[in-house]
């Protein structure tokens, strides 16, 4: 099992390119530019609050809408966040976070089972922060779920202010990744009885 956990990705499409890198076992460092300042502050606390070391460079076509710089960076974090857990040796593999923000509350929760899956709950009208749709939170968490190939549920209990609501899911995935991609001296192996995830 390596001690090392990290990777890297450059990836070039007609719409976006990205260079990222991101350390599981950092301390929250990050730098992060993607032409999308809500989100860019979004990455930066997911860093910040999953103890990820997490640089970002992407350039997309903003100028048509944010939809495919948010997509398809969440894919290249899914893509890192992938190779660097490796075989899952001796990790948690389940995360779960509570997270507050004023008067919002989101709960999200994480199995890196290998079996993608997004379950994204949040009430019709949610709003949106002034300057990023609430639909590409959804995007993201779909996008990483789906590269990571993780179980992860997102859910919106309550909340009045976009910003808010934005956050408290991404600093609620943070923490959830975090917990789940932790070692536990005490997990032998793979932690799943197929010995496989």
């Amino acid at each position: 099992m390596s001690n090392t956990r990290t990777a890297s990705r450059s990836r070039k499409t007609a719409e976006t390119s990205i260079e990222l890198s991101i350390d599981l076992d950092g301390s929250g460092v990050s730098e992060i530019e993607t032409g999308v300042p809500f989100f860019d502050h979004m990455l930066t606390l997911f860093a910040k609050h999953g103890l990820f070391d997490l640089k970002v460079k992407t350039i997309g076509d903003v100028e048509v809408d944010y939809h495919h710089t948010v997509e398809d960076t969440g894919i290249v974090i899914g893509d890192c966040l992938r190779e660097a857990l490796g075989t899952k040796e001796g990790i948690r593999r389940y995360g779960c976070a509570y997270l507050p923000m004023d008067e919002t509350l989101a709960r999200v929760v994480v199995d890196l089972s290998n079996r993608p899956h997004l379950e994204f709950r949040a009430p019709a009208g949610t709003p949106s922060a002034p300057n990023m749709p609430f639909t590409l939170v959804e995007e993201f968490c779909r996008a990483l779920a789906a590269n990571l190939r993780a179980n992860i549920h997102v859910e919106l209990l309550y909340g009045r202010d976009g910003h808010h609501i934005a956050e408290a899911i991404f600093k609620g995935l943070a923490r959830a990744l975090c917990d789940a991609c932790q070692r536990d001296p005490r997990v032998i192996g793979i932690p799943s009885t197929k010995d496989a995830l």
